[in-house]
């Protein structure tokens, strides 16, 4: 089961990857970089500020902020423990894919994927009740997410691995925030 379903990732990943147009190399190359996505952020926390009162958006934002070095920290620990070696560094396709990023580290699981979309989930569970189109948001984890197979550094496995892992933490982190957090500042009118 376990060798079927690596052999399914593996040519999902060489399938998708050879989808890349070189015209659109820069456009994919400047979505995988962290600092590219550094307005969004901003965007995020701004929009916490806006709506909500500043004690409550400061925690907000520290919890979110939390949640980021924690899952950097599991990601990192379970990449070691793992040690599935990137596609770019795996010598048996690395000739016929597209490689336009060269990173060194261990491939499971995407670290991308899971701050991205556990932030992106994290501040969609706050934010929903007060703006209606928050979930538009998911488009960030998803491009950035899918930008780590054009690029030639991740596995479909990967990323899928890394979005569940950020989504369960992001929920995790908003029960914890509204069970410990919140009942200190008097949201009696929240969850």
């Amino acid at each position: 089961m376990l060798k079927r379903l690596l052999q399914w990732d593996r040519d999902t990943f060489l399938y998708l990857n050879s989808l890349g147009v070189e015209g659109y190399d820069s456009f994919w190359s400047i979505a995988t970089n962290i600092t590219s996505w550094i307005p969004i952020y901003i965007f995020f926390f701004i929009l916490l500020f806006l709506k909500f009162p500043k004690k409550q958006a400061a925690l907000m934002t520290t919890t979110t902020i939390l949640l980021l070095f924690f899952i950097l920290l599991v990601v990192d620990q379970t990449k070691d423990l793992v040690a599935r070696l990137r596609p770019n560094n795996d010598e048996e396709i690395n000739a016929v894919i597209r490689i336009l990023k060269t990173p060194v580290g261990f491939s499971f699981f995407s670290g991308h994927a899971s701050t991205s979309f556990a932030i992106t989930t994290l501040i969609v569970l706050f934010l929903r009740k007060k703006i209606k189109w928050i979930w538009i948001f998911y488009l960030w984890p998803i491009i950035f997410s899918f930008s780590r197979i054009y690029v030639g550094v991740h596995y479909p496995l990967d990323i899928i691995a890394g979005a569940v892992f950020g989504i369960f933490m992001a929920f995790i982190s908003y029960y914890l925030y509204y069970k410990f957090i919140a009942p200190y500042l008097r949201l009696d009118h929240l969850v």
